[in-house]
């Protein structure tokens, strides 16, 4: 649950096309535009990419699809850039397995060092930070994932489980609020916040 909530269990999972079905050649109201040679079709930046699969998550009420579109999101922000970080990457996602978390850590200080603007390396690292219960470290951590990401439902979702976790769930409950903004189909996030507004109200009353 924990290594779910930060996005560390990833899916390589294509981001799926959608849309109408092409209308028949004969239905076509506008002929195809010409294209000049020697240049390329245009492609989507990554940027454009994500803002695109966040839209998917906002307006699909299909759960396959925001889950599908959850996994594209994830495999996108795994992408460094850099073949020595995505080994390192890799080791450090073994070690965490093995529960060998100084090993992982080791890993995760280089890649960090290495490539600051990273977030996931940063995210991957505050989630050790988590499982080892140094909490301020990984909230350290989190603070720069969000800087780089603020739409990173894993970092949020991971936030307020430490705030939940320190007995702060005033607080808890705000990063819960904002990983459902980004991501309103996080179903461990939305019980959470549930029983800890359960909690509040009897207190209230």
């Amino acid at each position: 649950m924990r290594y779910l909530l930060f996005g560390a269990v990833l899916a390589l999972a294509l981001i799926l096309g959608g849309g109408e079905k092409p209308a028949r050649a004969q239905e076509s109201a506008a002929p195809a535009p010409d294209i000049e040679a020697g240049t390329e079709p245009f492609a989507p930046t990554e940027a454009e990419r994500i803002d695109a699969l966040f839209a998917t998550l906002a307006d699909t009420d299909d759960v396959e699809s925001a889950k599908e579109a959850e996994r594209a999101i994830l495999r996108l922000w795994m992408e460094s850039g850099s073949e020595t970080v995505d080994l390192l990457m890799d080791w450090s996602m073994t070690a965490m397995q093995a529960d060998n978390h100084a090993r992982a850590l080791d890993f995760l200080d280089r890649v960090v060092l290495m490539q600051p603007d990273y977030a996931e390396g940063w995210n991957k690292r505050a989630t050790v930070h988590f499982l080892t219960e140094d909490y301020n470290r990984s909230i350290a951590d989190i603070g720069k994932v969000l800087e780089l990401e603020p739409r990173h439902f894993g970092a949020l979702s991971g936030l307020g489980m430490i705030f939940r976790s320190i007995g702060e769930e005033e607080r808890a409950m705000t990063a819960f609020r904002e990983a459902l903004a980004v991501n309103p189909h996080l179903e461990e996030v939305k019980k959470a916040l549930t029983e800890l507004e359960a909690t509040h109200e009897g207190q209230a009353l």
